[in-house]
């Protein structure tokens, strides 16, 4: 019997062995839900601590309950490790690693291509390798295929390979791994037809694709699309402010048209793993082709600038008050990049927080997901306890995730000067409440009254 139809009856049956390589955000999810489905799952991930933690029955991660994690390792189901030798045993291997930017805004893959040096090292069963982490066109083939290949397997015989983007959006409680539509892209039709199967198990909805660079490309246009009308609605929200109008009532006045409109929100900036990234990928790879895209380079550059501004119309607020924004007391509420989770990979709050503190500031954080981050010094920073009597203390709060759990009417009443960058206080009348995307106005600011 061949490979490719050995693998496919244990595909079938659920008798094939898989692992996850990378247990974060979107490799986590995805090994358990596998597991859930019946299949055997290795969890492979070098961070020690990590995997002790899975192997005691916890989980770290909010989307993913500690409880059918504890069941699963019990059953045998989902056996977290850091060791690769694994590998030798797998039939299945999907790959979750990081892909991060280098200093200069180039694409990293050193993590996919640590994971593809202990493919080889281990490589006996000829198993179905699928990609999941995001990466520019041409990364399956170029990384994984053509490396493999020169060992002297081929690919669709001795070997099989995908790519399917990941779709995680860390705590949406609608759509998670198993609900979220899967793009499918492989190197032959045998390849594309045992990684149909095999997530077929366990996501509902399968979107077979005719390549693998269709669909790295499709995840990419997909963050490119957000990141560029992100930027717009950023860039109509500063042109707001300089005609006095509220953007946020021009958004929601536009929203009401029922075709030919989708509503975007300004923001301090953007973050999480995808938006900030993946448009560096896609236009870093266009160079190749001498092909440079404009639209990405203009909508980096204005998210990029939205810290600086969010800092900028803080020192304006202050003025107003003939306070300096050195030495001024500032609270941050909301370090997570999105509300109601403790993620804060590429969180525009970061660097919101560096800016005061090289303007000057003397800046803290509140955040009741997110208890901890480390600065670019490398110090660790803790978030304040929410004390409201203690915040009245400081000269300025600015409001940048929008955390269900804030009770933004006792923040008002508060009397503190604060920022809105998300729109948090709509509703909320008050002389010391000012918004992003909306002109500051000079008010009397002897008015005992709030009119809250």
């Amino acid at each position: 019997m061949d490979r490719y139809t050995a693998l496919k009856q244990k595909i079938e049956a659920k008798t094939a062995r898989v692992g996850v390589i990378g247990l974060g955000y979107v490799g986590l999810p995805l090994a358990i839900e596998m597991a859930q489905s019946g299949l055997t799952v290795f969890g492979i991930d070098l961070d020690i601590q990590k995997v002790e933690i899975l192997q005691r029955g916890e989980s770290y991660i909010r989307d993913v309950p500690s409880e059918p994690v504890e069941q699963l390792v019990r059953d045998g189901k989902f056996i977290p490790t850091t060791d690769y030798r694994v590998l030798k045993e797998l039939d299945a291997i999907s790959i979750c690693v990081p892909t991060p930017l280098s200093e200069n805004q180039d694409p990293d893959t050193s993590y996919i291509s640590r994971v593809v040096d202990q493919i080889k090292h281990y490589i006996e069963n000829g198993p179905l390798i699928t990609l999941e982490s995001t990466t520019y066109p041409g990364t399956t083939e170029e990384l994984i295929q053509r490396e493999l290949e020169r060992m002297g397997y081929q690919v669709g015989q001795d070997f099989f390979l995908c790519f399917s983007p990941e779709r995680v959006d860390p705590g949406n409680h609608l759509f998670s791994t198993n609900n979220t539509p899967k793009v499918i892209g492989g190197t032959t039709e045998k390849c594309l037809e045992l990684g149909v199967l095999l997530y077929g198990h366990f996501i509902n909805q399968i979107v077979p694709v005719s390549s693998t660079k269709v669909a790295e490309m499709s995840k990419l246009l997909e963050n490119t699309f957000r990141s560029i009308n992100i930027a717009f609605i950023n860039e109509m929200a500063l042109m707001c402010e300089r005609m006095d109008i509220d953007v946020w009532e021009v958004i929601k006045a536009s929203a009401t048209k029922p075709f030919g409109f989708m509503p975007f929100y300004p923001g301090p900036g953007i973050g999480g793993h995808c938006i900030p990234l993946d448009p560096m990928y896609l236009s870093w790879k266009a160079k190749g082709y001498r092909f440079f895209s404009k639209f990405i380079d203009l909508a980096q550059s204005i998210n990029n600038s939205m810290p600086d501004h969010v800092v900028y119309k803080t020192s304006v607020i202050l003025n107003m008050y003939a306070k300096s924004i050195r030495n001024s007391r500032v609270l941050l509420l909301g370090m997570s990049y999105k509300p109601d989770i403790d993620d804060l990979r590429e969180s525009p709050s970061l660097q919101v927080y560096e800016l005061f503190k090289e303007a000057g500031a003397l800046v803290d954080y509140y955040d009741p997901y997110a208890k901890s981050f480390k600065d670019e010094s490398g110090r660790e920073i803790q978030s304040v306890a929410y004390d409201a009597k203690a915040w009245r203390n400081y000269d300025c709060m600015v409001l940048l995730t929008n955390h269900s759990m804030f009770n933004y009417r006792a923040l008002a009443e508060l009397g503190v000067a604060i920022l809105d960058t998300r729109n948090a206080f709509d509703g909320i009348q008050a002389p010391h409440v000012y918004k992003l995307g909306n002109a500051i106005k000079h008010r009397n600011f002897s008015e005992a009254s709030l009119a809250i």
